[in-house]
């Protein structure tokens, strides 16, 4: 069991994953941490590089994946592993995306679409087995204007 470790949950419901984990992600360079940010296959990894590329025109956001070369460089990691080569402090997990042991993080974040049964069935499994696991878990949902709400 693990007090340290944070699981978070958030809910998509009106954004889409592209749209939201880059907030996500500054938030936690903001606070020193180096982030993982795991999907369910390379194509998505793929996907997601492109999409912090080009997520906004007056914004970086530094990340890489294996094509990049040196993980550990890298504040921000993709891959579609449980591996941890940057040293990581925040793991993301998308896409269904899974993790056998979250105690090396300070937290981990499950962001799973709310639109998909599918997702909020994974979702309602990981909460399970986090709570099981003597970890502090916490569920966010978007508000009408976007923002987050702790809901419980």
């Amino acid at each position: 069991m693990s007090g340290e470790t944070e699981v978070y949950f958030y809910h998509l419901e009106n954004r889409t994953l592209e749209q939201v984990l880059p907030t996500l992600l500054e938030r936690s360079l903001e606070r020193g941490w180096r982030a993982v940010v795991q999907a369910s296959s390379k194509e998505r990894v793929e996907a997601l590089n492109t999409a912090l590329w080009t997520y906004r025109e007056d914004s970086f956001l530094p990340h890489g994946d294996l094509s990049d070369g040196t993980a550990a460089g890298q504040p921000i990691f993709l891959t579609d592993e449980e591996d941890n080569p940057n040293d990581a402090a925040v793991r993301f997990l998308v896409d269904g995306a899974t993790l056998d042991d979250a105690s090396p993080y300070t937290r981990v974040v499950h962001v799973f679409d709310g639109r998909d049964e599918d997702a909020v069935t994974r979702a309602r499994s990981a909460w399970a087995d986090a709570k099981d696991k003597g970890y502090g878990v916490s569920y966010w949902q978007q508000d009408g204007d976007g923002r987050w709400q702790k809901k419980a």
